[in-house]
């Protein structure tokens, strides 16, 4: 790394630049005397006399000679850590106080100007503020997903990016979500796969996506996106509130499409598979179709799973699943 990167990373931390070139200068120069040091930078004793004190007690430098009036710089990890630290707590200062001034803002201005609480996205935009509100989740992402999409409808690495970094995700998909042969196995499955909680219900009253519970975007059905290719972004309002509400209601109502904990070892993939897409409501044709199998070799792996927990119809293999803790 080069002397100007590491001084731009030092004032990133918190040092002002003349505090950095003295620092980078001493890297150079180890042990020193103040004026000596002065005159390797060009700058006024005084002046250089400051910045050494500076470094000492942010930690970087320690004094040496009967003195005091010597210097050698030190190990920086200790002195680092805490002014990234301290940096960080400014920065979450900074945000308090702008988060704060806006409500105080809003609170001063009629109560009719409500038109900031939703804003209509459309056109190219669209994509743009989906995968750059995703990407800022911090805790928790509710989802109705149902086509059609905006994003293309394949992999998301936003969401697997996220759940590996601890954002809860519970997502309720529409029935034609699963069929989507494609979509089931490129997004569905992987996202399931790393952590995601889903469920389904044959249709979704309304495609939306809540982020953290403070913001909330609401995407067109089939028929509105024929006329109107628009989003709507829904800001903390008694409408995120009642959009909220929504989802809980039909998160309880719909079907699991993920496992317990106490689903036995024996069972093979397939017949979780086959589990799973027997809760989603999908025909034979299309469960066959969705894990490459044939028509044939789905009623053989039934039989199977039907004899291993001893039943004798899906009703009854579906109820098996629920007491015993399958699902």
């Amino acid at each position: 790394m080069s002397d100007d990167d590491l001084s731009a990373h030092l004032c990133r931390l918190g040092l002002t630049p003349p505090e950095a070139a003295t620092y980078l200068a001493m890297l150079h120069t180890g042990l020193t005397h103040s004026s000596g040091l002065a005159e390797h930078l060009g700058r006024p004793f005084a002046e250089t006399a400051r910045h050494l004190g500076r470094l000492g007690e942010i930690g970087l430098v320690s004094a040496r000679g009967p003195d005091g009036d010597e210097a050698v710089p030190v190990d920086p990890a200790i002195a680092l850590d805490h002014l990234s630290h301290a940096r960080a707590a400014e920065l979450q200062r900074a945000h308090a106080s702008a988060v704060n001034a806006y409500r105080d803002y809003r609170r001063s201005v009629s109560p009719q100007a409500t038109e900031d609480l939703v804003e209509v996205v459309t056109g190219p935009r669209i994509v743009d503020r989906i995968l750059h509100v995703e990407g800022a989740a911090d805790a928790q992402v509710l989802r109705f997903d149902s086509p059609p999409y905006h994003v293309p409808a394949g992999a998301n690495p936003t969401e697997l990016g996220n759940l590996r970094r601890g954002v809860e995700y519970r997502v309720v998909y529409s029935k034609s979500a699963v069929q989507n042969h494609a979509y089931y196995a490129d997004n569905i499955q992987p996202c399931i796969a790393a952590g995601e909680h889903a469920r389904v219900l044959p249709t979704v009253p309304v495609k939306l996506t809540v982020f953290d519970r403070r913001l909330a975007v609401v995407s067109m059905s089939f028929v509105e996106a024929e006329v109107n290719d628009s989003l709507l972004v829904v800001r903390p309002s008694s409408l995120l509130s009642a959009l909220t509400g929504l989802f809980e209601t039909a998160w309880r109502a719909a079907y699991p499409m993920h496992f317990g904990d106490r689903v036995p070892p024996s069972l093979r993939a397939l017949h979780l598979r086959i589990l799973e897409l027997l809760g989603t409501g999908v025909t034979d044709d299309t469960i066959a179709q969705l894990l490459g199998i044939s028509r044939r070799t789905l009623s053989r792996n039934l039989e199977q799973l039907n004899h291993q927990a001893g039943t004798s119809s899906r009703f009854q293999l579906a109820l098996y699943a629920v007491r015993n803790g399958w699902i």
